[in-house]
């Protein structure tokens, strides 16, 4: 199974696109840059939204759908917010087909044309507030906290299963408030409720802090993001909570009465997350041997592979791993107990450890006999003698030890590849080895511009929870006066 599988150090980008088909996580489609997200990569991105959906829900909010087209007069109302998804947008103008009057299949009825065209969603944030406006009346409505699970098109051009695809699934949260601070306060939370579940449940390091304004969202005030690092030291923005200020409600004309009977305009947020979030899963984690998967986003925590001669034998290995399944289930942890006779268990644990299944629990006559077990865990790929006795438990602390030891791996990685830079010339020598670079920058979009033209790299967030180095300095590029470093770095 691993040899199907290209070095890491050899070709980075075969090896992640060998884990992703390979593991049988998503592959290319008949429609272009689109993905069919197979059934084991669907339930890594189900526990994700499982846990996401939870800790949006303990902190106050609801989820609703919205319409998937929008009338394209909606995005001309809000400048900046057109201008920076125009070039992405697909573009609906008929409603029917017919069959072809020269025998050649279905052409589109010329006579079917829209009034309006209609924009496949790239973000909701215009029909969102087009909504809001019916919503929205006295400062008694507020504040609004929606989240939409929905999935979203965007025209790329240059696509790559999970990391840029033209159709992606996500959430977008959508929220309106009665004061800036309010809906700042709750960008900020959001954005940290990401964090949260990159370190706890992807076990992924990540870096807080807003964007430079060359690199805010399209029509926000600020951007907060959430920002990792890959095993080939690029970065990933994989998360973003974004203040939107008050542009969208004046775009759309949303105003509340207040308690003294004036009229405000209302603030609103915006943040999602999307299946992108399974590209830093596999690009932080994995090794050469397969996928390497947190515990618990793993949909097989412990597989079960018997030993045996004969169907006999079979048989009562497995009726044994039955009675320690019920044990591991009832813990809570997800079981498999592989009983195919058809291929051998070397092929067995090759497979199992390509698709990163955390524990793999071998068990065969003599085991029994003895009253012990064989555990392979998938991280250090050690393996373990252990009694039959108390199984369960040592399997449950076990697999937290792993969560553990694949976070610190992915943090001491980070570590190793962070470099304070404080000239132009290390600068360009250390961005071709990549990581994240910490530099005096002069705080001006054309220094950040020159920069990306000649290195390609970018500031990926002025880093506020770690790393924050408030310090008196001078500009990398500019040689300007500088009060702090940011993080440089090429990115995904």
């Amino acid at each position: 199974m691993a040899k199907e599988v290209v070095n890491r150090e050899e070709n980075y980008s075969l090896w992640y696109n060998n884990l992703v088909t390979k593991a049988e996580l998503a592959e290319n489609s008949a429609v272009r840059g689109c993905m069919v997200i197979r059934p084991y990569g669907y339930a890594i991105w189900e526990k994700m939204q499982s846990y996401l959906d939870q800790m949006f829900k303990e902190t106050g909010h609801q989820n609703a759908y919205f319409p998937l087209f929008i009338p394209k007069s909606f995005l001309s109302r809000e400048a900046e917010h057109v201008e920076g998804f125009a070039k992405e947008c697909a573009v609906v103008t008929h409603h029917r087909l017919m069959n072809d009057p020269n025998g050649s299949g279905v052409v589109v009825d010329p006579e079917a044309k829209l009034e309006e065209e209609l924009v496949v969603r790239p973000t909701s944030e215009t029909i969102i507030w087009n909504t809001y406006k019916n919503w929205i009346k006295s400062y008694r409505d507020l504040p609004i906290l929606c989240n939409q699970w929905a999935n979203v098109v965007r025209w790329e051009m240059r696509t790559r299963l999970f990391l840029r695809t033209a159709e992606f699934l996500w959430q977008e949260g959508h929220t309106a408030h009665a004061t800036r601070e309010e809906a700042m306060e709750e960008c900020e939370r959001m954005v940290n409720v990401y964090a949260d579940f990159a370190r706890r449940y992807m076990a992924l390091p990540v870096v807080v802090g807003p964007k430079t304004a060359c690199e805010r969202f399209a029509g926000a005030v600020e951007t907060l993001c959430i920002e990792a690092m890959m095993q080939d030291g690029k970065a990933l923005q994989a998360g973003t909570s974004h203040f939107l200020g008050q542009n969208f409600a004046k775009a759309f004309d949303v105003q509340y009465a207040t308690k003294e009977g004036g009229l405000e305009y209302v603030w609103a947020t915006s943040w999602g997350v999307s299946t992108r979030l399974m590209g830093a899963l596999i690009m932080a984690h994995s090794d050469n041997n397969g996928l390497v998967l947190p515990p618990k986003l793993a949909p097989i925590q412990a597989v079960m592979v018997p030993i045996y001669k004969g169907a006999e034998d079979l048989a009562e290995v497995v009726a044994h791993m039955e009675t320690i399944k019920r044990e591991l289930t009832a813990l809570g942890i997800s079981v498999k107990i592989d009983d195919r006779d058809n291929v051998r268990s070397g092929f067995k644990f090759a497979e199992w450890e390509l698709k990163g299944v955390p524990v793999r629990l071998a068990i065969g006559r003599r085991d029994m006999a003895a009253g012990m077990v064989e555990v392979a865990r998938r991280d250090t790929l050690e393996k373990t003698s252990v009694a039959r006795e108390g199984i369960a438990a040592y399997i449950q602390n076990l697999l937290d030890e792993i969560q553990e030891n694949i976070y610190q791996k992915a943090l001491k990685f980070r570590e190793e590849h962070t470099y304070k830079v404080d000239t132009w010339e290390e600068f360009k020598e250390k961005i071709e080895e990549g990581g994240f670079l910490l530099c005096h920058w002069d705080g001006t979009s054309e220094t950040e511009q020159r920069i990306k033209e000649e290195t390609k790299a970018t500031i990926r967030c002025i880093p506020t929870d770690s790393f924050v180095v408030e310090e008196e300095g001078t500009c990398i590029y500019s040689g300007k006066p500088s009060h702090r470093r940011v993080i440089f770095a090429r990115s995904y």
